[in-house]
């Protein structure tokens, strides 16, 4: 089974990556049927799905330390980077994911359903239109180039003690000023094995 083969091939980073056995069969899933729906609906430009786990997974996975509070909102998820992939191994938060487009949604119910994430919701809506009742404690977003961009899309949506997660290519993107009462609270480095390009982690708070 394809799960199957998913699930050899994340066994050499679980150790390492915090992945116990439901997350990586949870990720064993995603992995199947990102293989299943790309092939029509070009879900992520990664043509490679060898390159799925580092470029996507551990990627997104990167995030984890930074979290804060128990409702995490993904701005943008489009194949539920990061948003789905955190879910799998923080369980005890609720994770909301959110994208404009239809195709990505209808996917990434197919993935929560079949893996039985329960704590995590995927909506098809912009990010402008939304008005969550209870605010988020973090946001996260790959879809951003710039965090003062991200900011002036998502601030309605996090809580007053919240923060803001952009992730960044290289750290001088992070020189550019935010929008009062916003600062950075750090920019973080993070590697990934195999991969040389620069990232960083910007962690955003009001002040």
């Amino acid at each position: 089974m394809a799960s199957d083969r998913w699930r050899a091939a994340l066994a050499p980073y679980a150790a390492d990556w915090g992945l116990d056995d439901p997350a990586c069969a949870a990720l064993a899933v995603y992995l199947e049927q990102l293989e299943r729906w790309n092939r029509v609906h070009n879900l992520t430009a990664v043509r490679d799905p060898r390159q799925w786990i580092p470029r996507h997974l551990l990627d997104s996975l990167t995030l984890r330390p930074y979290l804060h509070g128990t409702r995490i909102l993904d701005v943008g998820t489009g194949a539920g980077l990061p948003g789905l992939v955190l879910a799998t191994v923080e369980r005890e938060r609720e994770f909301c994911l959110l994208d404009s487009a239809a195709k990505r949604i209808r996917f990434l119910r197919t993935v929560i359903g079949l893996a039985g994430l329960s704590h995590v919701e995927a909506l098809h809506l912009r990010i402008e239109d939304f008005a969550p009742e209870v605010p988020f404690t973090t946001v996260v977003s790959r879809a951003f180039k710039a965090p003062a961009e991200m900011l002036a899309r998502v601030a309605h949506t996090v809580a007053e003690d919240g923060r803001v997660l952009a992730m960044l290519g290289q750290r001088e993107v992070a020189n550019e000023p935010l929008p009062a009462p916003w600062s950075y609270r750090g920019v973080e480095p993070v590697t990934i094995p195999g991969e040389p390009a620069a990232r960083h982690i910007a962690i955003i708070e009001r002040t």
